[in-house]
């Protein structure tokens, strides 16, 4: 569960289909799954990142994969890998490959950046097969025009985060420090 210090709102997902007639009861031969209504149009989070997720110059997705730097074999592996994905993905920003904490990262890190909805779906299965002993932090990148960067940060990094293998307690200190800040010189 998120934690329960973090006060986000969370907007129903049902949105939009308030009308909709009601789903059928009846489910497929597998006993288990649900007959599902057929619209005759795939949902247009195939094409493009769905709102408020940034499908600008930043991208929809940050993947954060850690290594711990004073672990020789964890190093070389995050060092192969980063190569290894620098050759099959050479269409993905892919960072610098940091030696030391840096940011909210407690431990040494590089980034890959996902830019539509196919690279999310290419990269993140096939970076569940090769992270090898690593850690990965997926968040997304949001544009929510009416919350103060500081506070899409936080929560991009805590509340809406993915992680691969092992969480690693990010120090989001400094972002909840400036949202109270911002906070205190808002109200």
């Amino acid at each position: 569960m998120a934690d329960s210090s973090l006060d986000f709102n969370y907007p129903s997902p049902l949105a939009g289909y308030e009308n909709a007639p009601p789903l059928p009861d009846a489910r497929t031969d597998d006993g288990k799954s649900y007959v599902n209504p057929p619209t005759g149009v795939l949902s247009p989070a195939y094409e493009k990142f769905v709102e408020p997720l940034d499908n600008g110059r930043r991208g929809g997705f940050d993947v954060h994969i850690y290594y711990f730097q004073n672990n020789p074999e964890q190093t070389a592996y995050a060092r192969e890998l980063w190569e290894r994905i620098r050759r099959e993905f050479p269409e993905l920003r892919i960072y610098t490959f940091w030696d030391r904490p840096i940011g909210p990262h407690p431990v040494a890190m590089f980034e890959v950046n996902l830019f539509t909805p196919a690279q999310f779906g290419a990269f993140i299965p096939w970076l569940v097969v090769w992270r090898g002993p690593l850690s990965v932090l997926v968040h997304p990148n949001t544009t929510e025009e009416d919350v103060h960067e500081m506070e899409r940060e936080l929560r991009n990094h805590t509340d809406r985060a993915i992680w691969l293998g092992d969480k690693i307690p990010l120090d989001v200190g400094r972002f909840k420090s400036l949202v109270a800040a911002f906070k205190r010189v808002d109200v």
